[in-house]
């Protein structure tokens, strides 16, 4: 990995997008054939991605403890789980 690549800003990444690079760093670290120094870089890169798909993970399920169902089992009061 590049200092570039373990500078890119991963707010803006999906879940799915950050848990396919954890998921690639995971492997490359149990390879074991990655230098020492390229290796603790890419764990400090796979930290970063771990609490970002955190946080995506709790906004989630804050939006979805805001859906209530009514008496007809409809949802009321919910807001659009896209963000919209």
């Amino acid at each position: 990995m590049t200092d570039t690549a373990e500078t890119i800003d991963i707010s803006g990444y999906t879940f799915e997008k950050a848990v396919a690079e954890l998921e690639s760093i995971v492997a490359r670290l149990e390879r074991g054939d990655v230098a020492l120094d390229e290796s603790i870089a890419i764990y400090e890169r796979g930290e970063a991605l771990k609490k970002h798909c955190e946080k995506l993970l709790t906004a989630a399920e804050n939006r979805i403890e805001k859906i209530r169902l009514d008496r007809a089992g409809k949802p009321q009061g919910a807001e659009p789980l896209d963000g919209e």
